[in-house]
């Protein structure tokens, strides 16, 4: 655990926000791609399904890569830390804007992972120290924020830059914001120290203790529930109805912004015990309505023509249902995470940069999972992969409720 002192720990909440600008560079950089997928794959010559896997790729390098830098660069300093991490961010994603052919965007995107790997772990770890006990589960709210935020204004604004300027001036857009935040995170962050240094072997003991190895497998199930559906939110939509994405994207970003934010209060006032059954229920329902929108939809669209249209659905109270179902599955893709690192933590508070990390990798292997199970069940229909998550979203509801009394914090 890091040292502080106490004045900087009063004054915590404050840095935390500088903190959200990077993690909003990153959710920026890691869920773009949903918005512009099918141009970015028209451009490249891949099916839209494996430009999908791009998103898995950075997934599985992000998950692998967190517990070995969190290792490795555990005694540089905290604010060296970050902005180091931001400018490779910023870097790899000027690669992925100039990518000649998938293969070197598969290249930059595995360099973004790294990045984004060093930066969102370390943010979470030190925004826990920076505040009092009983305000960790909202300063760790405020950091997971600006992956929130940037699925509320990020990804929409990449979408909508997407299709004025194309898919490569959206990456380069990337790429500035997080050199900016690297400079505003280096001119305002305090300075503080790093960690000793422990092997990684050492380090992955903390996967021994029971309380920590029932908490990280219920991240990866309700992660790759979400995801599922997400990096293919373009055609998946389609399929309900909705031809414009952008503002069902805000949607979808605006409910995980309310339901990160409460979940930190409420975990703070009733612990995430009682948090997170109410997060995967939500999820499976959501996603569940929407499978079999999407199934009605498409056998209207077997009898009378093509899905879409009026045989799609496109009445404006179908759509407006879909923009409630979008917010409400946002909500509960994002309100798991402060509940998730708050029972970490509390299993093992000695190693909190370490956990924070391991739940990070969690976040991101259920990601690339569901994000691989998107692309193998999407050429069978957006309802069998709405479905699909929405069975994963249930078996995350039955494994938190299997596990509410292993580790975490007293309730």
């Amino acid at each position: 655990m890091l040292n502080v002192p106490n004045k900087t720990e009063s004054r915590g909440l404050a840095p935390t926000l500088v903190l959200a600008l990077g993690t909003f560079a990153v959710g920026t950089d890691a869920f773009v791609v949903a918005g512009f997928l099918p141009d970015l794959a028209a451009s490249l010559e891949v099916t839209e399904g494996a430009a999908g896997q791009s998103v898995t790729v950075f997934a599985v390098a992000y998950a692998l890569s967190s517990p070995v830098l969190a290792t490795v660069a555990a005694r540089v300093p905290r604010r060296a830390l970050l902005v180091t991490a931001l400018v490779v961010l910023g870097l790899a994603n000027l690669g992925s804007a100039l990518a000649p052919s998938f293969p070197v965007l598969v290249v930059s995107r595995v360099l973004a992972a790294a990045g984004a790997a060093a930066y969102t772990p370390g943010a979470g770890a030190v925004a826990a120290v920076l505040v009092r006990p009983e305000l960790r589960a909202r300063a760790l709210a405020v950091v997971v924020g600006g992956l929130t935020v940037a699925t509320a204004l990020g990804v929409p604004l990449g979408d909508l830059a997407g299709e004025r300027l194309g898919w490569r001036y959206a990456l380069g857009a990337v790429a500035v914001a997080c050199l900016a935040v690297a400079a505003g995170v280096y001119a305002i962050m305090p300075v503080l120290p790093g960690a000793p240094r422990v092997p990684l072997r050492a380090r992955l003991d903390v996967l021994r203790r029971p309380a920590v190895t029932a908490i990280l497998p219920l991240t990866v199930l309700g992660m790759a529930g979400s995801y599922t559906v997400y990096a293919y939110s373009v055609p998946a939509l389609r399929a309900v109805g909705v031809e414009g994405t952008a503002g069902m994207l805000f949607l979808y970003g605006l409910g995980a912004v309310l339901g990160n934010l409460a979940a930190g209060y409420a975990t703070d006032r009733w612990g995430a015990r009682r948090v997170l059954p109410v997060a995967y229920l939500v999820m499976a329902v959501s996603l569940g309505l929407l499978a079999w929108m999407a199934a009605a939809g498409s056998a209207v669209g077997t009898a009378d023509g093509p899905a879409g249209g009026t045989a799609g659905g496109t009445a404006g109270g179908t759509v407006a249902l879909v923009g409630v179902l979008v917010l409400a599955w946002g909500a509960s893709s994002w309100c798991q995470t402060p509940p998730q690192q708050h029972r970490l933590i509390a299993a093992a508070p000695g190693e909190a940069p370490l956990v924070v990390s391991l739940n990070s990798s969690a976040i991101y292997a259920g990601i690339g999972a569901g994000t691989l199970l998107g692309g193998l069940t999407l050429p069978s229909g957006a309802a069998l992969t709405y479905a699909t998550g929405a069975a994963l979203a249930a078996a995350a509801l039955l494994f938190a409720l299997a596990t509410r009394s292993a580790g975490g914090a007293p309730e």
